[in-house]
């Protein structure tokens, strides 16, 4: 089956860089703007559900988006963002300042960097797969649309990759995009592939 991927609307704490984890935050003006143009770029393109992360930010963004698409919402808090436990409100230029050593010794962790009190990528990874290959399972193959978190879609980027998670490996994600992504079963195991990255979402001319 096909999911397409988006990361939620911008939030002030994206403006401001702050690292939000898994706290509540709204969307701005214009990540209310962003979410309504994308819902009318996706329109007319056969999907079939929308499956959502639980946090506020990505169910405001699946609402305005499902004011053109009219689908069925499922949340899920397995797409929830990375736990970012004690570093949560903090910008990554703080941090670097005032504790350069414990972030730079976590960057050198790749897949296993995990925030004090928070949670590593490799369990992000896990939850999120665990989600996808539930609903592969139970909603019959469908296209599904899929609201979620930077963290999250890095996770099943970097996977897809091969990628390492070390400093050196470029974001492969572009802001405002569409990821695709197949999940298929081989002899009964899933296994996610990329079909495409950084789609533009360029709402259809009338």
């Amino acid at each position: 089956m096909i999911y397409g991927m988006l990361r939620h609307g911008e939030t002030q704490w994206n403006v401001d860089k702050r690292i939000q984890g898994q706290t509540e935050h709204p969307l701005s003006d214009l990540g209310r703007q962003q979410a309504r143009a994308w819902g009318r770029a996706l329109a007319g393109q056969g999907w079939r559900r929308i499956l959502v992360s639980d946090l506020d930010r990505a169910v405001e963004t699946a609402a305005l988006i499902n004011e053109s698409l009219r689908l069925p919402v499922t949340p899920d808090p397995r797409l929830r963002e990375q736990d970012w436990g004690q570093w949560v409100g903090r910008t990554v230029k703080e941090l670097c300042e005032e504790i350069p050593d414990l972030v730079q010794e976590q960057e050198q962790h790749g897949w296993e960097f995990r925030p004090p009190g928070g949670e590593s990528r490799t369990e992000v990874l896990a939850r999120v797969l665990a989600s996808l290959a539930d609903h592969a399972l139970n909603d019959g193959g469908s296209p599904c649309l899929v609201v979620a978190h930077k963290g999250a879609l890095k996770c099943l980027a970097y996977h897809c990759l091969g990628w390492t998670f070390l400093p050196h490996e470029p974001d492969p994600l572009k802001p405002q995009r569409l990821h695709r992504f197949a999940w298929t079963s081989v002899n009964g195991e899933g296994r996610l592939a990329i079909l495409n990255l950084n789609e533009h979402l360029e709402p259809a001319r009338a």
